[in-house]
């Protein structure tokens, strides 16, 4: 079975960083090729914001997160982490990562079949 379990959430005013860790286990080889994260802020839908494939060769971004978060892993811990910078207020959300691709749309929900429990981001003005 696989698990995702998720850290580093927290309160910061708008500008600051936080760093977030998704340690997985019990990963099959498709698992391991792809990792994502998503985030939703309450009513709102649960979007992508950063892919990243086995070895950090292919990344991609929403536009929103774009140019001031960072998405890496270390294969080696099957450990997935994003580096948030900038933070605004537009940013705070439940934050997920999610492994198990079908090699779908990357950005929607559907397409991903495993999940963290959440870590919550909260962004002060």
């Amino acid at each position: 079975q696989v698990q995702l379990v998720e850290s580093g959430g927290g309160s910061v005013q708008a500008g600051g960083s936080l760093r977030l860790s998704c340690v997985g286990s019990g990963f099959t080889y498709a698992d391991r090729k792809w990792r994502v994260w998503f985030r939703q802020a309450p009513g709102e839908e649960r979007d992508g914001i950063a892919f990243i494939n086995f070895d950090g060769s292919l990344t991609f971004y929403d536009d929103s997160v774009k140019g001031r978060f960072t998405i890496s892993q270390d294969s080696a811990k099957n450990t997935v982490h994003l580096q948030m910078n900038s933070l605004k207020p537009e940013d705070t959300a439940m934050y997920y990562c999610a492994s198990g691709w079908n090699g779908h749309t990357w950005y929607h929900r559907q397409n991903w079949d495993n999940w963290g429990q959440g870590t919550q981001v909260t962004v002060s003005s």
